[in-house]
């Protein structure tokens, strides 16, 4: 079933596709990520967990809560990860001749090219990651300091409207700054781990779901640990009202002095058990899509 036919190359927007599909099912943690990172309402109310966090929301406003910013979730995957995946895999099937051997193009090219794309992608993502944060973060403010976006199209439009182009660009430069090691992470070390266990443990590795799985996982712990300090700052300065943070310096500076080094690592757990269900689908998924309907191989240019 899972080796339908491992000689196939993906299309550009499959890593699109397939990044909206692994969001839904891992957007609720995504959500409690997003509420443990940013500051509290009440600075006295007791220290949140996921365990609570997560009660607290059913309770208060049933399991649907927990998809709050769904849309913007979806948004944000069809710019950022198509952009990403797209020139991620289109430069590397140019670099390599349209093989689909993985070592055909060298490893420091991929980790070059996935931090290109992740920058990319994570400057075209912006606009739509700031609302999915908005929408996401909506759920711990008083009722009447909510946003209440009705979907993430008519948050970009509201912020376009009310605050202008340039909010919608908020938290552009750690974003980008973000998805750069995120992809590193994920598409550039995927492959690499995938390359790993295919040839030098072939016994127990085939082109299959068992190495998609394995080399998914340890690529979701690679991108988690690389991007975790970054990812709260991107999330302060989104969440952030008109002039609270003057740059990225600052903003550092302003967790560093509130909860020191370990401020950079806050939500750190259920960044990564949202970041590695999310890697293992997206991968999977991309995988069943190249399998299934990716380009032969044998019908691509080779170089000369």
């Amino acid at each position: 079933m899972f080796e339908k036919d491992p000689s196939r190359i993906s299309r550009w927007y499959f890593g699109g596709l397939a990044a909206m599909g692994a969001a839904t099912f891992t957007h609720p943690i995504d959500l409690i990520k997003v509420i443990l990172q940013t500051p509290a309402v009440d600075p006295n109310a007791p220290k949140p967990t996921i365990i609570k966090t997560t009660v607290q929301i059913v309770k208060k406003q049933g399991v649907l809560a927990l998809y709050n910013g769904l849309t913007a979730s979806w948004l944000r995957q069809a710019t950022y990860s198509m952009t990403r995946f797209g020139i991620y895999e289109t430069a590397k099937q140019i670099m390599s001749g349209g093989s689909s051997d993985l070592g055909a193009v060298p490893f420091y090219q991929k980790v070059l090219l996935a931090g290109v794309s992740g920058a990319a992608g994570g400057f075209v993502g912006t606009p739509a990651d700031m609302i999915n944060v908005r929408m996401q973060n909506d759920i711990k403010l008083p009722m009447n300091q909510r946003r209440n976006y009705k979907h993430g199209l008519d948050g970009l439009y509201k912020v376009y409207r009310y605050e202008g182009v340039r909010c919608l660009f908020n938290g552009a430069t750690t974003a980008t700054m973000r998805a750069v090691l995120v992809t590193i992470g994920q598409l550039s070390m995927y492959d690499q781990y995938k390359y790993l266990l295919l040839t030098y443990v072939p016994m127990y590795f085939k082109d299959n779901l068992v190495t998609h799985f394995s080399a998914s996982l340890l690529a979701g712990a690679t991108a988690t640990t690389l991007t975790q300090p970054l990812d709260v700052m991107k999330t302060r300065m989104m969440n952030a009202a008109p002039g609270e943070y003057k740059s990225v310096a600052d903003c550092a500076s302003s967790i560093l002095r509130s909860s020191g080094p370990l401020g950079f690592f806050k939500g750190y757990i259920p960044a990564f058990v949202r970041l590695a269900p999310h890697t293992i689908l997206m991968f999977v998924f991309l995988e069943q899509l190249r399998m299934r309907f990716g380009f032969d191989r044998l019908s691509i240019p080779t170089k000369e």
